[in-house]
């Protein structure tokens, strides 16, 4: 046997259940004692079974009556409680938000995001991919990720909408004994006094410095060159040469050899945002950590 009872019906079987009366329990469903009457009949007719006993003083549970109702409990229970669970999360209570980064964006912006989303969202679990720009893109674009915090994609990634979060300024970094640690600002033109250590191919810091130092003309052939920026700071910090990189980079380095120095002529940033997908609908558990995340941004790297 294989009813179709609906969770209608077993509301209804639960309440005449309970009050051991129609139409106390159709007050309570309120809806009219006919009505009530005709919905307990049709789960008796789908079941082929009596559930209650009635005379004209009172209303009893049959047997079969007896075997269904923890069995009604439970499911309406279920039913009411995957509800509730449905509700936070369209409300953004509950969920998952998964963020792929790069690695500076993550150290400075991210753990105090996230320490104020979970105040109010300590229902919803957080993932994060600490990657390169290019590889948090394609987590984005192969779904893994919700929205990426990266440079902006190149003009070839369609699909994907960019909204702008923040720019953040290149220092130059040498040894605390270097000379240019007494500078106030530095031309980019210092960079080809001293070996220079570069960031890996294909890293947003990469792209940036080539097209600078394409633009004003300095020819510099990498002395070492890295992934790494903890690495490329302990060799800054053994004098084995200097470097520019963004400012946010810095928390990924041990900057107690190091000294920095602003940058000028010309100035430049790196900017960062949210990239997200065109096609994709962000849950409001999403969209409401982004909105955290503006509401953090301006602080220390942004520049207007």
């Amino acid at each position: 046997m294989r009813a179709r009872l609906t969770v209608h019906e077993l509301e209804a079987f639960l309440h005449v259940a309970d009050a051991r009366n129609f139409r106390i329990a159709s007050e309570r469903l309120h809806v009219s004692q006919p009505a009530l009457t005709r919905t307990v009949k049709t789960m008796e007719g789908k079941l082929d079974v009596r559930l209650f006993d009635r005379n004209t003083r009172r209303v009893d549970l049959t047997s079969a009556g007896q075997e269904l109702l923890p069995i009604a409990r439970r499911i309406v229970s279920e039913f009411d409680s995957s509800l509730s669970d449905l509700s936070e999360f369209v409300a953004g209570q509950r969920g998952s938000v998964s963020i792929a980064s790069l690695p500076s964006v993550a150290a400075a912006l991210l753990p105090h995001a996230i320490a104020e989303y979970e105040q109010s969202h300590p229902h919803v679990v957080i993932g994060l991919h600490s990657l390169p720009a290019e590889r948090s893109l394609a987590l984005l674009i192969d779904g893994t990720a919700d929205f990426a915090l990266s440079s902006p994609p190149s003009h070839d990634a369609a699909g994907i909408d960019y909204e702008p979060l923040l720019r953040d300024e290149f220092v130059l970094i040498c040894g605390k004994r270097d000379p240019l640690a007494r500078s106030k600002k530095a031309r980019w033109s210092r960079l080809t006094e001293r070996p220079f250590l570069a960031s890996g191919e294909g890293t947003s810091v990469r792209r940036i410095t080539d097209r600078v130092l394409a633009e004003t003309g300095q020819a510099i052939v990498p002395r070492y060159e890295s992934s790494s920026l903890a690495l490329i700071g302990a060799m800054v910090a053994a004098g084995l040469g200097i470097t520019a990189i963004p400012r946010m980079t810095l928390r990924l380095l041990d900057a107690s050899e190091l000294a920095v120095v602003p940058m000028e002529a010309p100035p430049v940033y790196r900017e960062l945002g949210v990239l997200t997908r065109k096609d994709r609908f962000l849950s409001a558990a999403v969209t409401r950590f982004i909105d955290v995340v503006r509401r953090q941004q301006g602080g220390t790297y942004h520049c207007p």
